[in-house]
């Protein structure tokens, strides 16, 4: 794995700090094997079209979380190596896939939102890295497309307690912190690589966050008003930090309840959490990081199964098939590498 090579047409629409990967202080040997391992899966299955199944069938989430797997090891459309062809299938499969509307699904799921931020992410980080000219205008097209359809579901009106955030549909009018959280990743990162987002549509959406934090015991809510667990709190940390409210008291909070609830294998969105919680305690500081991550990093070492995926157990969030556990997984693992330009600091 090398820091992928990021042509000149790219790089205005780059980070500058996204051009430097930072070396993998406290990644291991083991992790490393792992990792490699997990990709070598991701690639054994992926289907003829480019997509990855998930237990509900295709879908262009499943598929963009496994592209961003590969690109979190360093693995990018455009350069050789054993994973161009699938990386670059999974990219034009999700394109392939975005309707009239700008909205990125590929199946009937009743939350379309979830797939649409997602993907929308994951094109991002594509216009953000990618040694391929081609396809890089080609996800930039679709990713301006994609923002604008997030910017209008959140200008929709709402109650109070609603407004900045999204739901299920691009017509809803309620919010909820889990879809949220992945339209607030998908404009950062959008942002990042140039397209236009208005600051305030993000300190809207930074203000549905903080209104999910619960004042007592700290982490987030689901909505506001509601209590707290691990997913819910690496999301909403997570979207205050990359947003540039860094170490607000909530987020501290938020760290702080993540490693007073440290990661366990047994949990009902496990997969969730270990993406998001390993994220945003990287974003806070050393300090939680190095009380979450390690846990975290045993746990997925001693769980991945001899084909290379993760999905033993009978949690909520295994429904989702093996493509998806292992891509979130090898996010969750890989963190350290600082290939994804929303993984920066």
């Amino acid at each position: 794995m090398r820091i992928p090579v990021v042509v000149s047409i790219l790089l205005l629409a780059v980070p500058v700090h996204a051009q430097d990967a930072a070396p993998k202080p406290k990644s291991s040997a083991a992790a490393d094997r792992s990792i490699h391992r997990a990709l070598d899966y991701l690639k054994s299955s992926q289907k003829p079209d480019g997509a990855w199944e998930a237990g509900f069938g295709k879908a262009t989430s499943i598929t963009s979380l496994s592209v961003m797997a590969f690109l979190s090891a360093g693995h990018v459309p455009g350069e050789p190596g054993p994973y161009r062809e699938a990386v670059e299938k999974g990219v034009r499969y999700v394109l392939a896939n975005q309707k009239p509307n700008g909205l990125l699904t590929s199946n009937t799921s009743h939350g379309p939102m979830y797939c649409h931020g997602i993907s929308t992410l994951m094109l991002a980080e594509v216009v953000g890295m990618s040694a391929d000219p081609g396809l890089a205008e080609e996800s930039r097209a679709a990713l301006a497309k994609a923002v604008d359809l997030i910017l209008k579901a959140q200008d929709l009106s709402k109650s109070p307690n609603q407004a900045g955030g999204w739901r299920y549909q691009p017509t809803s009018r309620d919010s909820d912190l889990s879809v949220s959280g992945w339209q607030v990743m998908a404009l950062r990162a959008a942002k990042s690589a140039g397209c236009a987002v208005p600051s305030g549509q993000i300190d809207k959406a930074v203000n549905y966050v903080k209104m999910c934090a619960v004042k007592d015991g700290g982490g987030f809510a689901y909505q506001p008003g509601g209590g707290p667990n691990n997913p819910r709190t690496g999301t909403g940390v997570l979207s205050l930090e990359i947003c540039g409210d860094h170490a607000t008291p909530q987020a501290i909070a938020g760290a702080e309840y993540l490693v007073k609830h440290p990661p366990r294998w047994s949990s009902e969105y496990f997969f969730y959490e270990a993406y998001y919680c390993s994220q945003a305690t990287f974003q806070v500081g050393d300090k939680y990081f190095d009380g979450y991550y390690p846990k975290l990093a045993a746990i997925l070492l001693e769980h991945q199964d001899p084909d290379g995926s993760w999905l033993s157990g009978d949690s909520h969030d295994r429904a989702g098939g093996k493509s998806y556990c292992t891509a979130m997984a090898v996010l969750s693992l890989a963190v350290e590498y600082r290939y994804l330009p929303i993984y920066q600091r």
